[in-house]
């Protein structure tokens, strides 16, 4: 019998720090700096709460504008944030990365969103939003991964075609590691969430095969794109 997952109690969700304090006290026990985690779980839940007021504002706003602008805000994040472990200047990439995860994660989307789940309308903010996270995240992974393996091969004395495979390669490892695991080492969030509310895990199981084919073919049409970019700017100079 399904059972729908119940609304979480502040009170109740106070249930899930106990083990986080478990950690702290181990931390302060060994003598170990606690005041990063103490922060980032500070940031964490600032930043949680902030998101889901403003996610409720955006889900019922209906407004096509508004949803175009957060896609080109997460755009811009997502390309800025996956330059950060590039020894190269962010300026002089954000261009490209910008371009690569317009391009790939515009075109996966479309195809979820229009001919997965024929979405009516388009921009219905509470299904475009959470799938643009999932896909422009993993664009900007594949980014970062890349772009960091292009240089440092180049460093190693390896030309700009070599490179460019060794780095694509490396940027898909995390994907293809994900689609050995699925369903045997670990139940991805979507696939996870919707069986803890309740839907069938045959038609769980479904969404989630259209998530792994998102996040996959996202990560690796933006690193092809990006390293064929990059290269063209090598080859300028």
């Amino acid at each position: 019998m399904s059972q729908s997952l119940a609304t979480i109690s502040l009170a109740n969700l106070a249930f899930a720090f106990i083990p986080v304090v478990v950690v702290i006290v181990i931390m302060c026990k060994w003598s170990l700096d606690i005041k990063r985690p103490l922060h980032a779980f500070a940031r964490m839940l600032a930043q949680l709460l902030l998101v889901g007021y403003f996610l409720t504002y955006l889900f019922e706003s209906d407004s096509a504008p508004i949803v175009l602008a957060m896609l080109l805000v997460m755009i811009l994040f997502s390309s800025w944030i996956a330059l950060s472990n590039i020894t190269v200047s962010r300026w002089a990439l954000l261009k490209s990365a910008v371009l690569a995860t317009s391009v790939a994660g515009g075109f996966t989307l479309v195809m979820v969103t229009q001919g997965v789940l024929q979405l009516t309308p388009w921009y219905h903010a509470q299904t475009v939003i959470p799938l643009a996270g999932m896909i422009f995240a993993n664009c900007m992974n594949s980014i970062s991964l890349s772009g960091e393996r292009f240089f440092a091969e180049q460093a190693r004395g390896e030309g700009n075609t070599e490179a460019k495979k060794i780095a694509f390669q490396a940027s898909i490892i995390p994907n293809v590691n994900a689609l050995f695991a699925v369903g045997i080492v670990s139940l991805p969030g979507m696939m996870t969430g919707q069986i803890l509310s309740g839907i069938s895990p045959f038609i769980a199981a479904r969404y989630q095969i259209m998530v792994m084919c998102m996040v996959f073919a996202a990560a690796g049409i933006a690193s092809a794109i990006f390293l064929t970019l990059l290269i063209s700017k090598e080859l300028k100079r």
